[in-house]
């Protein structure tokens, strides 16, 4: 008597498309993704005095300088908004969004030494590091939320409708960290020194970057180039949204989701091609 033929739970098969996510299987993966997601929370403040405390540490600390140095010093305008605000606002959405870029521009590197082991779907990395970062971006954003509620009260801000739009924004954020880190990490199996490049590039690109002044003081050509910048975008309209200040229009985050998305599915295209090779060059 013929046994009965065997179901397998999982096929492992050659990928037939570069552009090809594969979300279905990163999803049957989600239990690895919620331990990589608890690794990366708990040894990030291992042997640390204050522990998560540094959530906000690190925004406050960033943020008091800030206003000392290019607000009392350099008097940079901020259209008319709080400084201690503006300054916050900036620093919240550029912590996560530089926390995701560098996490994910290592996903090759850093595990490589699982990655020779065992298989699982490449893309549970970056994924995972975009979402623990996003765990300290809601932290963060409590802390920018009591000072913007205690703004609100003094009547000093008018927030608008806007306001709905910064899930969007936040996803955004996460998709070009996400496209922007795979091109890295695939570019440096094989290019090492491009990490310490990246490291420095990023420092140069926050000051490209809405973070610490508004556009609206930006002259004429530096003004048209930070229009094709995809970060201006998401800060202007956050700005906009919940302080109810800056030189926002939608057409500016209409750019800034079509070169996300263009750079997110390069990102998609470059990692799923180095992937089946990197262990030869890493």
């Amino acid at each position: 008597m013929n046994e009965p033929q065997k179901k397998w739970t999982e096929i492992i098969e050659a990928r037939h498309s570069l552009l090809d996510l594969k979300l279905k299987e990163v999803w049957n993966y989600k239990d690895l993704v919620y331990m990589f997601v608890k690794r990366d929370f708990i040894s990030g403040f291992k042997q640390t005095i204050l522990g998560p405390i540094w959530f906000f540490i690190n925004p406050i600390f960033t943020t008091i300088t800030f206003l000392i140095v290019f607000g009392k010093i350099a008097r940079l305008p901020t259209d008319g908004a709080p400084p201690l605000l503006f300054y916050l606002s900036g620093v919240t959405l550029w912590n996560y969004f530089s926390s995701c870029l560098l996490g994910t521009s290592s996903t090759f590197a850093g595990n490589a030494g699982i990655f020779g082991k065992v298989y699982f779907p490449r893309l549970v990395t970056p994924v995972s590091i975009v979402i623990s970062n996003l765990m300290r971006f809601g932290v963060q954003f409590l802390l920018f939320l009591m000072v913007w509620i205690y703004y609100l009260f003094k009547g000093a801000i008018h927030p608008n409708i806007w306001m709905l739009a910064t899930p969007f924004l936040i996803i955004l954020m996460a998709f070009f960290a996400l496209g922007t880190g795979m091109i890295f990490s695939s570019l440096t199996t094989k290019y090492k020194d491009l990490s310490m490049l990246l490291v420095f590039g990023v420092s140069l690109y926050m000051y490209a970057t809405p973070v610490i002044y508004p556009t609206s003081s930006l002259p004429g050509f530096f003004k048209k180039l930070a229009f094709y910048n995809p970060l201006t975008g998401i800060f202007e309209c956050f700005k906009h949204a919940w302080l109810g200040t800056g030189d926002f229009s939608p057409l500016m985050l209409a750019v800034s989701t079509c070169i996300i998305l263009l750079l997110l599915m390069a990102g998609t295209l470059i990692f799923n091609k180095v992937e089946k090779t990197f262990m030869d060059t890493v």
